[in-house]
């Protein structure tokens, strides 16, 4: 563990492992139940190896201490490729690579493999001077950089506050990015939400939803707590498929979902497929009190509709019974569009070492972030809703 002292108010402190900080102290600094920064995630990613020197995700977490107490934290890895992180910067890799000169490692506070928007520096929620905490954080993970030669660092799908926050530091460049949102307008039933739609995109709904009806397949909603691990052993090999099909190895093991079952069931959402009685298919989500995460789906085959039903229709179900306003259903994809998604923007913030090529990704970000804006407009103008009843 690595320790200084930054000010007079806050020691500085880098860990190599979430388990040398405590997890009441860690968790009391975590928003409104967020699981993706639970301490029993974080712990679950190193515990079962999903992160760590052999994936090429270091973690070098950053605390700050005001009189002995844990007042902030930053998780943070140090990285040896681009893998696992939605915010996609090998265009800039390639550039350095040309030039003679090492982009990896580099430093990314993010939460693996998870592109998700939320607090990425934590804070206590009653602390005085929560900017002067955040803004020590900052300062403390580019000076690692500098101090270690590391190419950069990069912030990864912070909150709208913070990104705000950081837009105002003049060393970072602001990225910008889109997702799909669904977002609850106080309709009482999903029979409600697509009596919003327009006629076309109700009837392509009901007929989806129709296909996997009469085909017998059917679909259970279960908690985390209640999958057991022979069950996990049935559902891991479908989520596992969706990688190797694509030629990649998956992110998680079977061991991460064990654990996290046991640590955190009651914020895990996950959709079973049967056919005749034989599971087929599965989508694995995560909830707080507000929002579900759809994160990772698999099948056993294609089923016509099945990813729809599953990914997106049994989850805004979900979230219209246990009144949850948003339903976040992971990065792209502009088939979301049309079955009640609507885009929403996304921001990274990236520290650059060398300035030659601060200059040239600021350009870059400039040009790329005209083109979002262009391209966010055009699929709002595709909306899904009626005119009288768009979100």
């Amino acid at each position: 563990m690595f320790d200084r002292t930054a000010t007079s108010e806050f020691k500085i402190t880098r860990h190599a492992r979430i388990d040398e900080i405590a997890a009441g102290d860690w968790n009391n600094l975590v928003p409104s139940h967020y699981p993706f920064l639970r301490h029993e995630y974080l712990t679950a990613l190193e515990q079962t190896k999903c992160v760590g020197h052999r994936t090429g995700w270091q973690p070098r977490h950053i605390c700050a201490f005001r009189e002995g107490q844990l007042v902030g934290a930053m998780p943070l890895y140090l990285k040896t490729h681009s893998r696992g992180e939605y915010v996609f910067d090998i265009s800039w890799a390639d550039a350095y690579a040309r030039h003679g000169i090492p982009y990896y490692p580099k430093l990314v506070n993010a939460i693996p493999f998870t592109p998700v928007p939320g607090s990425r520096m934590l804070s206590l929620h009653d602390a005085r001077n929560r900017s002067q905490i955040e803004t020590q954080l900052v300062d403390a993970a580019i000076e690692y950089a500098q101090d270690e030669d590391i190419s950069s660092w990069h912030c990864l799908f912070p909150s709208d506050e913070q990104r705000l926050a950081l837009a105002d530091t003049e060393s970072l460049l602001i990225r910008k990015s889109y997702r799909f949102l669904w977002q609850s307008q106080n309709w009482t039933d999903f029979d409600a939400f697509l009596g919003a739609m327009t006629a076309s995109k109700r009837k392509k709904a009901k007929r989806e939803r129709r296909r996997i009806a009469e085909s017998g397949v059917r679909i259970e909603s279960l908690s985390g707590a209640e999958i057991t691990p022979d069950l996990w052993a049935n559902l891991y090999p479908l989520y596992a498929r969706t990688f190797l099909i694509r030629g990649t190895h998956p992110y998680m093991n079977p061991s991460f979902f064990e654990q996290i079952s046991r640590t955190m069931g009651e914020q895990m959402r996950i959709f079973v497929a049967r056919h005749h009685g034989d599971i087929v298919a599965c989508n694995i989500s995560f909830e707080d009190q507000d929002t579900l995460y759809g994160r990772y789906w698999g099948s056993r085959e294609d089923y016509h509709s099945l990813h729809f039903e599953l990914c997106y229709y049994q989850g805004i179900e979900y979230c219209l019974a246990s009144n949850r306003s948003f339903f976040d259903p992971g990065t792209q994809g502009e088939h979301k569009l049309s079955r009640g998604f609507l885009p929403v923007s996304d921001w990274s913030a990236h520290w650059i070492g060398d300035r030659r090529f601060r200059a040239a990704i600021g350009d870059f970000v400039h040009q790329e972030q005209a083109l979002v804006d262009r391209y966010l407009a055009e699929l709002r103008e595709h909306s899904p809703f009626r005119q009288d009843g768009t979100p």
